[in-house]
């Protein structure tokens, strides 16, 4: 019991350590990562240090090192609906971190309250009011203006996902609307380890390897708006079946791990 209870308080002190590197980076990044969005093409420079500075520091300080399985060859110079599935605060990072091309984060309007991190959030990323359906078709004309500019757009398209007992959430129907619309290839990315090794909940957790798989983009070339349910349960069918099927299951673990804690409580 007293060995359980000293690994608790550890693994808390870790989860908290995470807080204070990722939002110290974003403060003493700030006057440089604000000044950069004041101008046109800020963005990529912006981008630049979000993914080789700031992420990839918070992943070698928290112990984790990334390994990506690229199972297929992006056009460095073509734009990309990027979807994964969201089970870890270590997810935004990883993304940064490991994505093929730029992006630009499509995220829930909450963040901006966030500060210094909010700032940059609400220039930066494509915010959405899920509340408002006013603010979720503004989506598809922001979306576009970033895709004119070259860059792809990234979502996580679970409905919920903190539930730490359910795999793989429903998606919502957004992100493949903006990916039929702009006749825009969806790239499949599959986080393998984040449910286990860093997830919702701070009394779990581990470092190690985070896993990545890369999917060849399914293409929406001459879809229409009625394809879109097939569009998402494709989607999801693939991601699903990689997380049930990865031979560590990790993220299978996770579950069972997260229901025997439920069951105690």
């Amino acid at each position: 019991m007293y060995f359980y209870t000293q690994m608790r308080f550890l693994i808390v002190l870790w989860r908290t350590w995470f807080y204070f590197l990722a939002s110290t980076l974003v403060v003493l990044l700030f006057p440089l990562l604000a000044l950069l969005l004041f101008f046109p093409h800020g963005y990529r420079p912006f981008f630049w240090i979000a993914r080789n500075i700031w992420a990839r520091f918070v992943l070698l300080g928290m112990g984790f090192r990334i390994k990506k399985n690229v199972k297929t060859h992006l056009d460095p110079k073509k734009s990309y609906l990027l979807v994964a599935n969201h089970s870890s605060y270590i997810d935004i990072m990883l993304m940064f971190a490991s994505a093929p091309n730029p992006f630009v984060f499509v995220g829930k309007k909450e963040l901006v309250k966030i500060p210094f991190f909010g700032y940059l959030f609400k220039r930066a990323a494509i915010m959405v009011d899920r509340g408002s359906t006013k603010s979720r078709y503004g989506v598809y004309g922001r979306a576009k203006k970033v895709l004119d500019q070259g860059y792809s757009v990234c979502i996580f398209p679970e409905k919920e996902y903190l539930d730490e007992t359910i795999l793989l959430n429903p998606f919502k129907k957004g992100a493949f609307r903006i990916a039929i619309d702009h006749q825009l290839p969806i790239c499949p990315m599959v986080f393998l380890d984040c449910k286990r090794k860093f997830p919702w909940y701070t009394t779990h957790g581990y470092p190690g390897t985070l896993r990545v798989d890369i999917h060849p983009p399914l293409s929406t070339q001459g879809l229409s708006t009625d394809h879109i349910p097939e569009l998402q349960q494709k989607t999801f069918n693939l991601i699903h079946s990689e997380l049930q099927n990865d031979p560590l299951q990790t993220a299978v673990e996770a579950i069972e791990v997260w229901k025997k804690v439920t069951k105690v409580s």
